[in-house]
C-alpha cells in the first residue's frame, strides 16, 4: 500500500500511551509532528522518546515541564538536552555512539513509531536524510510505524544509504520548512588558539583529520589554513564549520586516503547555514552510517589519523573525564574513545586530547588537572588510551610511560599556581614514589641537569 500524506494531527493520534517512539538525531528531529503530540498531552502517559542532540526546543517537553506525559531519553546532550536533564526532564543512554546502530538491532526493544525530518522524495523514491545520517537505518528496521515529515530547506547529501525509500514509508506529513538550525560557532580564545597551534604543528601532509566539537579543535582548522600542509583527509563524525572552511580553503584533497579516497566522510553536520551549504549536493561529501566513520577497525584503515578533542578534566594518571560534572551530565561518550582508539591504531596516527590547563567557577579559578577526579566525573577516555595531552603550557605523550612519569608529566601542564599543590599530592600518595630520581622527558636530547630536581 502506498504511504499516504495526512496531517500532522492524524500522525500524531496514532501515539498511544506507553509507547516508545524515536525523533532519529539532530537536523532529522520533527517539527511539526512533535507540536501535533505535544496538544495531545492529556490524553496520554508514559510516552517514551529518544532523540539525539536536539538542534530546538521539544514542544512535548515544554508542554509537559512536570513530565505527567512524556519522558525524554537522549544518546547525547546538546545545550536544550543539558538544560532539560538539569530540570529532571532527560536522561542520558551511556554508550560508543558507533555501537549505537547495533543497539537497535541486537538489544532495544521494536521503536513503535519512527518520525524523521528529511528531504522531499528524490526522482528514485528517496526520502533523503539530509547531513545526519547516524542510525536512522537501524531505527527504520526496528520500527513499527515509519513517518516521514517534509522539509524542502533540508540539505540533499549523498552518502551509502542515507535515506528511507518509499516502500519503506507508512506515512507523509507536510513540515513547516524552516531553514535547519544552527550551531553557533564559538569565538577561540588566546588560549585555544595556544593549543590549537602545538596540535597543528603535529598535522603532516596527507593526514587525514578527525575534529571534535567546541572552539578548540576548530582553531586547529584555522591554522592549517595558514599552514603549508597539503592533500589532508577528513574521516570524523561531526562536520563541522571549521571542517568546512577547511575544505573550502584548498587544503583537502583526501587524495592519500586508503579509504574513500577524494571523499570528506562524516556522519552528521551540525554548523552555520554555510556549512550546509557546502554539503548540499557536493559528491566530495559523502554522509555515512556512525557504525562506519566511528568503528575504530575502520577508522585505522587510514594513515595518518589525527583525532582531536576536548576534555574538561584530567587526572594525574591521565583519566580524561569529558562528559559531565560531577554527577551532573552534560554531554556524552559520543566518538571520542572510539577516535581515541582508532587514530591510535592506524599507521602514524597520533590522538589529542587538550583543554585550557583552568577554569572560572563562581568567581574562582580552578585547575582542570587534578589529583583524582571530580566525585562522580565519567571517565571517558580511560588512562590506557590517552596519548597526547595538551593544554597552553605544553604537549606530553603518556604512552609507555609509568604512573610516576605520567604525574610528572602531566603537572607540567597545568597552571603554574597550581602545580606545586599538585607535585605534593602525587607524593603523599605514592604515584610519585619517594627516592624517585627519574625524569620525564620529551625530547631524548633535553638536557637533564638543566632540569629541577624532584626527589622527596
Amino acid at each position: 500500500m502506498p504511504a499516504e500524506t495526512i496531517s500532522a494531527d492524524r500522525a500524531a493520534s496514532f501515539v498511544k500511551s506507553g509507547m516508545w517512539l524515536d525523533y532519529g538525531t539532530t537536523l532529522c528531529e520533527p517539527d511539526v509532528f512533535d507540536k501535533a503530540l505535544a496538544a495531545r498531552k492529556d490524553e496520554l502517559e508514559n510516552v517514551k522518546i529518544r532523540t539525539c542532540l536536539s538542534t530546538r526546543p521539544r514542544a512535548v517537553i515544554e508542554e509537559d515541564p512536570e513530565g505527567k506525559h512524556f519522558h525524554l531519553f537522549s544518546w547525547h546532550f546538546s545545550t536544550y538536552e543539558r538544560r532539560k536533564h538539569d530540570a529532571g526532564r532527560c536522561n542520558y543512554t551511556p554508550l560508543n555512539l558507533g555501537e549505537v546502530p547495533d543497539y537497535y538491532r541486537r538489544f532495544l526493544d521494536p521503536v513503535d513509531i519512527v518520525i524523521l525530518q528529511t528531504c522531499p522524495m528524490d526522482d528514485g523514491g528517496y526520502f533523503n536524510f539530509g547531513p545526519t545520517n547516524m542510525w536512522q537505518r537501524a531505527i527504520i528496521e526496528r520500527a513499527q510505524l515509519v513517518i516521514v515529515e517534509i522539509n524542502r530547506e533540508m540539505p540533499y547529501v549523498f552518502g551509502k544509504d542515507n535515506g528511507v525509500h518509499i516502500s519503506e514509508v507508512d506515512f507523509i506529513i507536510e513540515g513547516d520548512h524552516q531553514p535547519c538550525a544552527e550551531l553557533p560557532d564559538q569565538e577561540p580564545s588566546q588560549i585555544d588558539r595556544t593549543v590549537a597551534g602545538r596540535i597543528a604543528a603535529e598535522v603532516e601532509d596527507g593526514a587525514c583529520l578527525q575534529i571534535g566539537i567546541g572552539a578548540m579543535p576548530n582553531a586547529v582548522c584555522a591554522l592549517l589554513m595558514d599552514s603549508g600542509v597539503k592533500d589532508l583527509g577528513i574521516h570524523t563524525e561531526m562536520l563541522t564549520d571549521g571542517l568546512g572552511l577547511l575544505y573550502r580553503s584548498g587544503r583537502v584533497t583526501g587524495s592519500r586516503k586508503t579509504l574513500d579516497p577524494g571523499k570528506v566522510v562524516y556522519t552528521f553536520a551540525l554548523g552555520s547555514l554555510a556549512l550546509y551549504a557546502t554539503a548540499n549536493r557536493n559528491p566530495d561529501l559523502y554522509c555515512h552510517q556512525v557504525d562506519y566513520t566511528n568503528s575504530p577497525h575502520v577508522i585505522m584503515q587510514n594513515d595518518k589519523v589525527v583525532s582531536i578533542n576536548n576534555t574538561t578534566q584530567i587526572d594525574l594518571q591521565g583519566q580524561a573525564a569529558s562528559e559531565s560534572d560531577g554527577y551532573r551530565h552534560i554531554s556524552g561518550t559520543g566518538g571520542q574513545l572510539q577516535f581515541v582508539r582508532g587514530a591510535y591504531a592506524s599507521k602514524g596516527g597520533k590522538s589529542f586530547i587538550c583543554l585550557s590547563s583552568t577554569y572560572e567557577k563562581r568567581g574562582e579559578r580552578r585547575s582542570r588537572i587534578v589529583f583524582t577526579l571530580t566525585p562522580g566525573n565519567i571517565v571517558t577516555t580511560p588512562r590506557s588510551d590517552v596519548m597526547y595531552v595538551v593544554t597552553e603550557f605544553g604537549m606530553v605523550n603518556l604512552k609507555g610511560k609509568c604512573v610516576a612519569e605520567r604525574a610528572k608529566a602531566i603537572i607540567s601542564l597545568a597552571h603554574p599556581d597550581f602545580r606545586e599543590d599538585l607535585e605534593r599530592q602525587a607524593y603523599e600518595h605514592r604515584l610519585i614514589p619517594r627516592g624517585v630520581s627519574f625524569y620525564c622527558r620529551e625530547n631524548p636530547s633535553d638536557d637533564l641537569q638543566t632540569r629541577p630536581t624532584l626527589v622527596r
